[in-house]
């Protein structure tokens, strides 16, 4: 359910790289405890706003706060996890393995492993070679890293990217699940009928924040019932003199 209580604030950010503007005075605000969809074409600029949020990214000018502190801040190294498109994990170590690591480097206490393989659904895989892993299996490997510190802001890059239906809805299942437990979630994708999972959308286009609305919202607004027309349809009407 979405709250009026800010987990991310962003205030005109403006990112330059290699004399290009990438992001161009994004203003949004991500609400505590829901699922929020960043989308648009690729290279639109999702994945630098989501550097930016963790903290990686330089920035121009602007504001980032992320559960009340400036991005990248130390305090929040272990509030927020990040998982990138490609695996964060050790392909010739074991699931198991691989959260062991991750755990003495975040720090986190050893119950915790048994946890995250059971949220992520993986006890059965969890003693195998992580590149011995389905696409899918893989993807919630890496999940599972990101929940270690018992995250309360999870960014997620393009995670459904290259899976098949099936394993796509099993994950968004995993997403829904934890923003029921309080976790917010911030989940790019290229993907326009993923945003039915999502409780507001951030839409962007060419570095550029074009709309933050609900699904419903977005439907109502443009008239049309698919959510990929809809987005055509949004950047028709910008375009129009």
């Amino acid at each position: 359910m979405m709250t009026s209580v800010s987990a991310v604030a962003i205030t005109k950010l403006r990112v330059v790289r290699g004399g290009r503007r990438v992001l161009d005075a994004i203003s949004c605000q991500i609400a505590v405890g829901s699922v929020t969809g960043l989308l648009g074409p690729s290279g639109c600029g999702k994945s630098t706003l989501m550097r930016a949020i963790v903290g990686v990214q330089v920035i121009e000018s602007g504001d980032i706060r992320v559960l009340g502190e400036p991005a990248g801040s130390t305090e929040l190294r272990r509030r927020v996890g990040y998982v990138t498109q490609a695996p964060s994990v050790y392909a010739d170590l074991s699931v198991r393995e691989n959260l062991r690591y991750f755990a003495r480097v975040l720090g986190a206490a050893e119950a915790r492993i048994a946890e995250v393989i059971e949220t992520v659904s993986l006890a059965e895989q969890a003693d195998r070679v992580t590149g011995s892993l389905s696409g899918g299996q893989r993807a919630r490997a890496s999940l599972a890293t990101a929940l270690l510190g018992e995250p309360e802001l999870l960014v997620l890059d393009e995670p459904t990217v290259g899976l098949d239906p099936v394993l796509r809805r099993d994950l968004w299942a995993h997403f829904r699940r934890l923003a029921n437990s309080g976790i917010t979630l911030l989940v790019s994708s290229h993907v326009m009928d993923e945003a039915e999972h999502c409780d507001e959308l951030l839409l962007m286009r060419d570095g550029a924040l074009i709309t933050t609305q609900t699904p419903a919202q977005l439907r109502h607004d443009t008239g049309q019932r698919n959510l990929e027309d809809a987005f055509l349809a949004l950047i028709e009407q910008q375009e129009q003199p």
